[in-house]
């Protein structure tokens, strides 16, 4: 009796905290496990090459190449939609020749208010073999405007591609073959300090991401806290894989790389991860059997182990566990709202827990 009312003490504790508490952001991440891969099935995938998804802020617009037939070059940019974010996609729509021509344009990089438009491509009148582009529009409802260069600045004599833009769309990643890198292709970023102001001169990201191979298709999360990649870099599972690096703060320096494992990388190749601005889902392409075409983007759920004590279900006993460290600077318990949490343990990561309560959760592998 003493140890259930010690229980019931905690869980109204649970409800006092989280009422007067609110969460402070800092420095750490919780442990985070992968859900099994799907692929985004016949609508948005073809016979032909699929690949460079993007996602709009708000779930209901995916972005993306492909080499399917009507479009206007080699690859072009489509569109498909979805009504809401439990919707299956809409069949997919040409951009149009304002934005597409009769080369090569890939990588698409929607903007978190969805009104421009990064991507590359090898269009004549650039600077190198791939060059990387901006269109912008008004509104969501008007057309987009013609792919304009982004410049010397950007791009070089070699080829240029892969811009990611962050969630506050003052800083653009994107990878490079250019002079005075560490491998064949590395990533580099530009920033600026406001989003009517100049781009600055991008900058090599550093060994935290780049190696001696091939490193491109920068990611980074709406908190800025989470960097995926692609890599070809030794102690992968196949061609290419998914990469992860961290950092505490968004003035700390990136942590140690770590491979996405078997469950998202494959003996096959896996590219140009795409984050969804929960952090719960992560696009990619992947030429995995089981596709539709030569090459299929796919997408994985990322999940929050909230299974605390490990005993394969989600209980009081976690509650308990998470009510121990309210506060604290505590990875296993900070869960939200990001599934690799905020730096604190705190309302954000009652509300996730709460998501997962009486869950039954498998031993991991």
């Amino acid at each position: 009796m003493y140890w259930l009312n010690g229980y019931r003490m905690r869980l109204m504790l649970v409800g006092i905290v989280a009422a007067i508490v609110l969460g402070v952001g800092a420095s750490v991440r919780a442990d985070f496990t992968f859900g099994e891969p799907t692929n985004l099935g016949p609508t948005v995938n073809s016979s032909a090459y699929e690949s460079g998804p993007s996602v709009s802020s708000d779930g209901l617009s995916l972005y993306f190449r492909s080499a399917r037939i009507g479009g206007y070059g080699e690859t072009d940019l489509w569109l498909a939609t979805r009504s809401t974010t439990n919707d299956p996609w809409g069949e997919p729509i040409n951009l149009g020749p304002v934005v597409n021509g009769l080369y090569k344009e890939g990588g698409p990089s929607i903007s978190s208010d969805g009104l421009t438009l990064y991507l590359y491509s090898n269009r004549p009148k650039g600077y190198g073999g791939n060059d990387i582009y901006v269109s912008t529009r008004e509104t969501i409802d008007d057309p987009w405007s013609e792919a304009v260069n982004l410049g010397p600045t950007f791009n070089s004599s070699a080829n240029d591609g892969g811009p990611h833009i962050s969630a506050d769309d003052l800083s653009l990643f994107f990878n490079s073959k250019r002079a005075g890198g560490s491998g064949d292709n590395d990533v580099y970023v530009s920033t600026r300090e406001t989003t009517d102001g100049p781009w600055g001169e991008p900058v090599n990201v550093g060994p935290a991401v780049n190696s001696s191979v091939v490193d491109a298709a920068p990611c980074i999360s709406t908190d800025g806290l989470c960097f995926f990649f692609q890599s070809t870099r030794p102690g992968g599972y196949g061609d290419a894989d998914i990469w992860v690096t961290t950092r505490f703060t968004i003035n700390d320096p990136w942590g140690e790389q770590v491979n996405l494992g078997q469950m998202v990388n494959s003996p096959y190749r896996e590219t140009h991860p795409s984050l969804s601005v929960d952090g719960r889902t992560l696009y990619f392409n992947s030429n995995r059997p089981g596709g539709i075409g030569d090459n299929d983007i796919w997408q994985v759920s990322i999940i929050p182990i909230v299974d605390f004590n490990g005993d394969g279900i989600v209980d009081a006993a976690d509650v308990c566990i998470m009510v121990d460290h309210w506060g604290e600077y505590y990875p296993l318990c900070d869960i939200g709202p990001m599934p690799w949490g905020d730096g604190m343990v705190d309302v954000q990561d009652l509300i996730i827990l709460a998501e997962h309560l009486f869950e039954e959760i498998p031993p991991l592998d």
